[in-house]
């Protein structure tokens, strides 16, 4: 079996940091246009940052499919589908 490469990643943390802080201090940013919620975009945006935290302290789940869904590529994935959903 393989290892996964550990490691602190610098952006990553500030990824997960700054996705808390913002969706913290003005949740109206996951509201469509009518200003009601929007939980895909939620769920999206909440899956990003958890999974910055977890890659940006340096967890590598050692779990083939929680490191798949954990990893950096996820990151950019639903970051990129709760903005998708947004705009």
């Amino acid at each position: 079996m393989t290892e996964g490469k550990s490691g602190c990643s610098v952006p990553l943390l500030l990824v997960g940091l700054a996705l808390m802080l913002g969706l913290t201090i003005n949740p109206a940013l996951l509201a469509d246009g009518d200003g009601r919620a929007d939980h895909l975009a939620a769920l999206a945006a909440f899956w990003a940052m958890s999974a910055a935290f977890v890659r940006g302290v340096g967890f590598v789940p050692f779990n083939r499919l929680a490191r798949l869904l954990l990893g950096a590529p996820a990151v950019l994935l639903f970051l990129a589908l709760a903005l998708a959903r947004l705009l």
